[in-house]
């Protein structure tokens, strides 16, 4: 005889050590302990008599523990065990609720923190930590579907940081494809927002190429009053012609004080190669005035609140805003487009020097990558030239 939700509800123990058990038909009884009131089902599989473990009355009702019953029958059918069809949908469950988006994140981070550069590492983390991670680091990967994404990228598009909205897309994709190849997710959601943000405008990064105006902003820098570290970069940004997240992860381990030269390597860098910075004599002295200031510790540019780290990668940008020099007159990646142009179009330098020294993918004759250190006299001398030339312009010649 089928039971009724009242019979379920008033049922009580009678006292047997083994506890009752009221049929409800196909397998389903009411199992009525002195502990409490289980749902139960009892089948057989390969000739094998079974209990399926449907739940605890009243949290699962009369009801519910039917449409398990149907549920469990429909396994039955197919040749699936009930039992441990629902131990693997708990440890499914289980790997889900533990692979949240920020726990998969952070395995991405560290899996692959050999293809990228320190700078853009700590770029990726900021991003995923300051805009995704308030909104999605709980959620499961599974969970998470385009429009959640498409709602956090919107939220960086609504202040204006266009870019970064792009840029963060393309991380939480990373994410994703990372946590595919895991099987972690089924796909990569972030491939159905295509058209879906604003594209940028693309900008060059502003930069001074008129010798006169050069000469102004080099008596700004000469002049200014910030940290030594802060001078210092400045000064060498007008100089090296590295890029700033090259510059401030410089290490003092890199400085070959012999030969005057720095080895930055291919993690560092944005090409992945490993490239060498000969120094001009008036980057030696600047950096031997800094090295009693950090010397000890691990960055050249260390962060004012801790040795362990480099400084902001704002540092240099705000030290030209507070010269009265605005993001659309000059910023610190413009220096090398301000080296560039001066050096080809004023001094007559070769430019194939000057793209080696800027990193870029010069190749040789025969299309193939120059190494590290290839024309590193020709690249030394050159690099006097422009520091010397730099000097003339300060001190308001031309």
């Amino acid at each position: 005889m089928a039971l009724t939700d009242t019979f379920t509800k008033t049922a009580k123990h009678s006292g047997k050590p083994a506890g009752d058990k009221h049929s409800d038909g196909g397998g389903l009884y009411l199992h009525v302990t002195a502990a409490g009131k289980y749902w139960r089902m009892a089948y057989r599989m390969h000739g094998k008599q079974k209990t399926l473990a449907v739940g605890v009355y009243p949290a699962v009702s009369l009801a519910q523990a039917r449409e398990a019953r149907k549920r469990a029958k429909a396994q039955l059918a197919q040749g699936i065990d009930p039992s441990d069809a629902k131990r693997e949908a708990k440890a499914a469950r289980a790997t889900e609720a533990a692979n949240t988006f920020e726990a998969v994140a952070l395995a991405w981070l560290k899996a692959t923190t050999a293809q990228r550069t320190e700078g853009t590492s700590e770029r990726a983390r900021t991003w995923l930590t300051r805009d995704v991670f308030p909104s999605l680091g709980n959620r499961p990967m599974g969970s998470i579907g385009p429009r959640d994404v498409l709602a956090v990228l919107q939220k960086i598009e609504a202040r204006g940081a266009l870019d970064t909205a792009r840029r963060v897309g393309q991380t939480v994709g990373q994410v994703f494809r990372f946590a595919v190849a895991a099987g972690l997710a089924e796909r990569d959601v972030t491939t159905d927002l295509k058209g879906a943000l604003t594209i940028p405008q693309k900008n060059h990064h502003p930069a001074i190429t008129d010798p006169l105006a050069l000469g102004a902003l080099l008596r700004a820098i000469h002049d200014y009053t910030g940290t030594p570290t802060t001078v210092v970069a400045l000064k060498l940004s007008t100089m090296l012609l590295v890029r700033p997240g090259e510059l401030r992860h410089a290490e003092w381990s890199e400085i070959d004080w012999d030969t005057a030269t720095w080895s930055i390597p291919a993690e560092k860098m944005k090409m992945r190669a490993a490239h060498v910075v000969p120094f001009p004599r008036q980057a030696v002295e600047l950096l031997q005035s800094l090295q009693p200031l950090t010397g000890s510790g691990r960055y050249v540019f260390s962060s004012l609140r801790t040795a362990n780290k480099p400084m902001s990668e704002n540092t240099v940008n705000a030290a030209l805003r507070g010269l009265g020099y605005s993001r659309d007159v000059q910023t610190a990646h413009g220096f090398r487009a301000t080296a560039r142009t001066i050096m080809d179009e004023v001094l007559n330098e070769r430019v194939d020097l000057i793209e080696h020294q800027l990193a870029h993918g010069v190749k040789d004759a025969n299309g193939r990558a120059y190494n590290r250190t290839a024309h590193l006299p020709a690249r030394r001398e050159m690099l006097q030239r422009w520091a010397n030339y730099l000097d003339t312009l300060r001190q308001g010649q031309t």
